[in-house]
């Protein structure tokens, strides 16, 4: 809203702001901000809500910074938190967000911001909001504003002076933070006995319960996300290292992520790979098979992230003291990916794996006892020393001639699937694929993908889900091919992965629509019913929602409730019906823009 709309007086604040000499200008708002703390009437919200428009529209400009803005917008904190009568008085209850909010915006981008705040007393207010004294919408502001303080070295040395305290409040925010704001908000069915200052703050007084619900989702994730990256601070420093590699809290951040909501934060990945870097997290991840485990799913997913996964496997299969404490976990996935070229801007990532797996090659017997870790590992040693030795010493017509004999077989495989049998279509896939040139990338991925769907009929989704990874690390850009992406998605179905199936659908759609040479694109009818079944599983509040049911009497549940408030917090579940009736419509169309969303920032199709 423009400032002048705010202007009710001809004194008011706004008309200093809009005082056309500089000088007096600025005289008069430094002398205005000392004194808007000790407002008592209902102008004091307008003037703090004007001053929120100003913050987030020129968060770089210095003026207001270098009038007092800071030391003003503490001093408010504090009032709000010591002065209930106050609080509770006109609209202030909003002030204390509005305030945290403001130096937030006003530290993101410039250290000079940063060093004023906390040079004008910003960090005690902020920690007392995130200590919880207001609630948990107060604590993502905070929490914003103290991680843009952490992110610069001037700042963090006297935000460290409450390490302790910070990393376990943090700890503790990101743990609990969806629980919490389920509680006390989404879980709450009746819309009147909700906050009204929560509801003013999230929708700005638009939309209904379905709005609020989706908006409190999306701060949720971000409550959480921003609690991580404070807590990335202080471990890229390594520091609190001990603390925070607590096994407890090392497995809930292997589940943590971002969501649909907030597809721009690594969330829990992001920190476990600062913790790799050191010898202590390594060592302490290392101990947490069920972490490790959840690290090889990412790195065999389509996820944003994945990377991350492949980054921290890489690191811990590299230091002597933890290879031999996650190799037997982590071979299974990553032998599935060690024909993948390029991923993201990281070349022959493919290449590297392979060379973390045969490291130390000599002493792999008497160190992994597990046999069938063993064998994959020297079937990776054939695949890709042997095999590719005897290829380039082959000549091109001999490669030729087992490329047309690839062909006739795979004919015969498809024949042997289109008739049901499948388990000889099978051995006819696998039989291709062992005489297949490694040079023909487009043959293997379909010999692949073949498989991959004929061990799905067989009823073995690990099999195909390792098929179905081959298949898409061939493909160009990784993860591209629509066929192996569906494939995959079931698979990940059938062993209970929602996240992974989901994240595999979406990208599948997503193909599919590129695919299309005209703009009218009929979405999969199967398609849509796995993304509206997955998403129900990975809600961000699913586990919230599940543990508040277990405490209601038996009278009191109600079998409904979980799909009810599922799908009112998905908006494009909600259009489900009309999208499988009606051809996507344009590049513009509602179904686009959905799955752009969801895909988030997935560069590679």
């Amino acid at each position: 809203m423009a400032l002048e709309q705010f202007c009710t007086k001809s004194s008011c604040f706004f008309c200093l702001m809009k005082e056309p000499d500089s000088s007096a200008r600025r005289a008069a708002i430094k002398e205005y901000l000392k004194h808007v703390p000790f407002l008592d009437d209902e102008e004091l919200i307008l003037v703090v809500s004007g001053l929120w428009n100003v913050a987030m529209t020129r968060p770089n400009d210095e003026e207001l910074p270098s009038l007092g803005i800071f030391q003003c917008m503490a001093d408010l904190i504090n009032r709000g938190i010591h002065d209930r009568t106050w609080l509770l008085t006109h609209q202030n209850i909003y002030i204390p967000y509005y305030a945290a909010h403001i130096i937030g915006s006003y530290t993101m981008n410039k250290v000079d911001f940063a060093v004023k705040a906390v040079e004008s007393g910003v960090i005690p207010p902020l920690l007392e909001l995130l200590r919880g004294k207001m609630s948990w919408v107060e604590q993502r502001v905070a929490i914003r504003a103290l991680g843009h303080l952490a992110s610069y070295e001037k700042t963090f040395i006297l935000l460290s002076v409450y390490e302790d305290e910070v990393i376990k409040l943090a700890m503790n925010l990101a743990s609990s933070c969806l629980e919490e704001v389920y509680s006390m908000f989404v879980g709450v069915k009746d819309r009147r006995k909700r906050l009204k200052y929560h509801s003013d703050l999230l929708t700005r007084g638009v939309g209904g319960v379905e709005t609020e619900n989706r908006k409190a989702e999306e701060w949720a994730s971000q409550l959480q996300c921003w609690s991580i990256h404070l807590l990335n601070c202080f471990a890229v420093k390594e520091r609190s290292i001990s603390i925070i590699c607590k096994q407890e809290f090392l497995q809930e951040l292997s589940e943590m992520w971002g969501g649909l909501v907030n597809h721009s934060s690594p969330a829990g990945v992001g920190l476990i790979r600062i913790l790799c870097y050191s010898k202590i997290g390594r060592e302490n991840i290392s101990k947490s098979s069920y972490v490790v485990e959840n690290l090889c799913k990412l790195s065999r997913s389509s996820d944003d992230w994945q990377y991350m996964g492949i980054d921290c496997l890489l690191l811990l299969l590299k230091d002597r003291d933890t290879r031999y404490k996650v190799i037997e976990i982590a071979t299974s996935y990553l032998v599935d990916l060690i024909e993948l070229r390029n991923l993201g801007n990281r070349r022959n990532v493919g290449e590297a794996i392979t060379r973390a797996l045969l490291y130390d090659n000599k002493h792999m017997h008497s160190k992994i006892k597990n046999v069938h870790v063993r064998r994959a590992l020297e079937e990776t040693w054939d695949f890709k020393v042997e095999r590719r030795k005897k290829e380039q010493i082959t000549c091109d017509e001999k490669l030729e001639g087992k490329r047309a004999m690839v062909k006739l077989i795979k004919q015969q495989g498809n024949h042997k699937f289109l008739v049901g049998e499948t388990e000889e279509a099978h051995v006819k896939y696998t039989e291709a694929l062992e005489i297949c040139p490694l040079r023909h990338r487009t043959e293997r991925i379909v010999l692949y993908s073949n498989r991959a769907r004929c061990n799905l009929l067989l009823g073995d989704p690990d099999l195909a889900i390792s098929d179905a990874t081959r298949a898409l690390c061939l493909s160009s850009p990784p993860n591209s091919h629509a066929n192996s992406l569906w494939t995959r998605s079931q698979a990940y179905d059938m062993k209970g992965m929602a996240k992974e199936s989901l994240m595999d659908c979406i990208i599948f759609v997503n193909v599919c629509i590129r695919s299309k040479a005209d703009d009218r694109v009929k979405i999969p009818y199967y398609a849509v019913r796995m993304i509206s079944k997955q998403m129900d599983s990975t809600w961000l509040f699913r586990a919230a929602q599940l543990k508040a049911l277990n405490k209601l009497p038996e009278k009191a549940k109600e079998p409904s409730e979980t799909t009810r408030i599922q799908v009112q917090n998905k908006s494009y579940i909600s259009g489900l019906s009309t999208i499988l009736e009606e051809p996507f419509a344009g590049k513009d169309g509602s179904w686009r823009k959905m799955m752009e969303r969801a895909e988030g920032r997935n560069k590679t199709l």
